[in-house]
């Protein structure tokens, strides 16, 4: 018998091949599934597909049940709450716009799961991420997933170097459509259930709505507030900064003969500032709370630099300053937006990352 492993499953197609790929490889393989909050707490329906939902657990467990293994369902309502909800919360409470993606694989995917995993004497825990391991003695090294579309190292940056050393990507060295093609041969009925795209807690992308069931009506960051040119003049009202993003354009509620964009926010005044396209362009920010994958002295000064999802990673210079970073990239970037992740590589290698804090030029 094979090593144990750990497989979280969320029901969908990636995490349920993962999890067949590692039996087929002999692995000893048990199932879990992560029940990680309630949409009657959360007061919405769960979307067609939606994280957490029966019918996704369900899925999990058929897939479980076909491929011959164990399934488990795990209640990590609270630590979820408290790790990725309220910091969801708190940070579009200051004007930030966090990536809650990166702090659930931190802390509960890679973090709770692992503890999960000592108490069942497993060796590894699995999921259905697009990336890749490479290991050389002591030092696993993390790399972007071989299939360019659906690479997902940026949100994995936040992983300890322990947690790498006992991770597996069973999906990082095929495509998706490999994916899709090898559910369909095993037979899996969520072989074409679509992927999920928004953020699994908000409903319809509608970031203000909960923060008004955590924090009321009459949180600050709900409030309506001056809408300020890039020369301070007010030229319209907002209908609070939760519902705001560096870069955004709609719901703005004002016209002008050029299109306007969110260039900045202020908490402290409850304003945000709008300008041209041309305003959203900057080369040099800070980053904070960094996790550095690669030892210190082996990360160079030049690298490439992600400052979203879909963004290309763009050459820039890297300056550390304890678990603090200044980046200039080469070619000014648009729409770098305080609270999101950084993440720096070297190739398809993840040097590490950190939270863009503040944005200089």
């Amino acid at each position: 018998m094979g090593k144990r492993v750990l497989a979280g499953l969320s029901g969908g197609v990636d995490s349920s091949v993962a999890a067949a790929l590692l039996v087929e490889r002999g692995y000893d393989v048990i199932g879990v599934t992560l029940k990680l909050y309630d949409y009657d707490d959360l007061g919405f329906d769960p979307p067609d597909g939606g994280c957490c939902s029966i019918d996704l657990i369900e899925d999990a467990r058929a897939a479980c049940s076909r491929l011959g293994i164990p399934h488990y369902v795990i209640d990590l309502r609270d630590i979820f709450q408290k790790k990725v909800i309220d910091n969801f919360i708190e940070s579009y409470d200051r004007g930030r716009t966090p990536n809650p993606c990166v702090n659930c694989n931190t802390y509960i995917k890679w973090g709770e799961m692992l503890k999960t995993a000592d108490k069942l004497d497993c060796d590894y825990i699995a999921t259905g991420h697009y990336a890749r391991i490479e290991r050389r003695g002591d030092h696993p090294r993390l790399l972007k997933g071989l299939d360019p579309s659906r690479d997902q190292s940026y949100a994995l940056w936040g992983i300890s170097a322990r947690g790498l050393g006992r991770t597996l990507f069973p999906l990082g060295d095929i495509l998706k459509r490999e994916t899709r093609e090898i559910a369909g041969r095993l037979g899996l009925r969520n072989a074409d259930r679509p992927d999920s795209q928004d953020i699994c807690f908000v409903p319809a992308n509608d970031y203000s709505y909960i923060i008004r069931k955590k924090l009321g009506a009459d949180s600050p960051s709900l409030k309506s507030g001056p809408i300020l040119d890039i020369d301070g003049r007010e030229i319209g009202r907002h209908k609070g900064i939760a519902a705001y993003t560096i870069g955004q354009r709609r719901g703005l509620g004002i016209s002008d003969k050029r299109p306007l964009y969110v260039t900045g926010i202020d908490p402290e005044h409850g304003s945000i500032t709008v300008g041209t396209d041309d305003c959203l362009f900057a080369s040099r920010f800070s980053a904070v709370d960094l996790n550095l994958l690669v030892e210190k002295e082996n990360i160079p000064e030049r690298i490439e630099a992600q400052i979203r999802y879909r963004h290309e990673p763009s050459p820039a210079r890297l300056s550390l300053k304890g678990n603090a970073a200044e980046i200039i990239f080469e070619v000014p970037q648009r729409a770098i937006t305080p609270g999101q992740s950084v993440v720096f590589y070297s190739g398809d290698l993840v040097l590490g990352g950190g939270i863009i804090d503040v944005i200089s030029e």
